[in-house]
């Protein structure tokens, strides 16, 4: 009697990648590092290319692409959370969105297959310049006083309360943040990678035994790829749109 054997790799296998180019040397690169160049690459060639095709009267192409994006994080991020003052950070939050994404993708590219979004080192590294941004402009608008009482002594809330209150707030607008938003992108990427995994080799491993049998779990992996397209956009929106909440929320303090 054959027993069917699952062999799944090592947890590190799936997020440790050891250097693939200038091993050995100060430029070595991984494939994480390789991804986040890509997406550095492919968002620079967006709107690089968009820009030298900017006199078209319609748009076209990678054209359309980089207006679309950029009119969707207006519409859709920025004047919803900030307003109209908030356009000076359009650029900031659309080069945001682009590299998240980008940087998502690369999980259902063939061959690729690995979110560089499911290491920690760049959510926690986007987070932190995120809260420097949003804690520059609440000094910036409101000045520091201003900005540390707002933050730390909401308006309408009874005095006796502060006790509480105030260390909830400083522990939630200086400390959990940034780690929110790293942690929430991080785990986002990390779960939907598992998922392809596991389905994968569900699907490998059993279409060596009974192709009838391996019918479902390809199925769920063609959806579950589907859908982690779907997460790879939603993931760098939540994250851009949050940087923009924050933004706004520091600039303009609750009365």
């Amino acid at each position: 009697m054959n027993v069917l054997a699952l062999e799944f790799p090592p947890v590190n296998h799936l997020f440790d990648w050891p250097s693939i180019l200038f091993e050995g040397t100060p430029f070595a690169l991984n494939k994480v590092g390789l991804t986040y160049l890509f997406a550095m690459a492919a968002t620079i060639a967006i709107f690089g290319f968009a820009g030298a095709k900017k006199n078209r009267l319609v748009p076209a192409g990678v054209q359309h692409v980089a207006e679309s994006g950029v009119n969707f994080v207006e519409d859709s991020v920025v004047m919803q959370t900030i307003g109209p003052e908030g356009r000076k950070f359009l650029p900031l939050l659309t080069t945001m969105f682009f590299f998240i994404f980008f940087s998502n993708i690369t999980e259902v590219i063939p061959f690729w297959q690995f979110p560089a979004n499911s290491r920690m080192a760049m959510p926690i590294t986007l987070a932190l310049m995120v809260w420097v941004i949003y804690n520059f402009q609440g000094i910036k608008h409101q000045g520091a006083g201003g900005y540390l009482k707002n933050s730390l002594f909401p308006p309408g809330v009874p005095k006796a309360l502060y006790v509480i209150v105030t260390p909830i707030e400083f522990v939630s607008t200086f400390v959990v943040r940034p780690f929110s938003l790293a942690i929430r992108l991080w785990a986002n990427m990390v779960a939907g990678h598992l998922l392809l995994v596991t389905f994968a080799i569900l699907s490998a491993t059993l279409w060596d035994s009974t192709y009838i049998g391996a019918a479902l779990p390809f199925a769920m992996l063609v959806a579950m790829t589907g859908f982690e397209i779907l997460v790879s956009a939603l993931q760098a929106f939540i994250f851009t749109i949050l940087t923009a909440v924050y933004i706004g929320g520091s600039m303009h303090p609750e009365h």
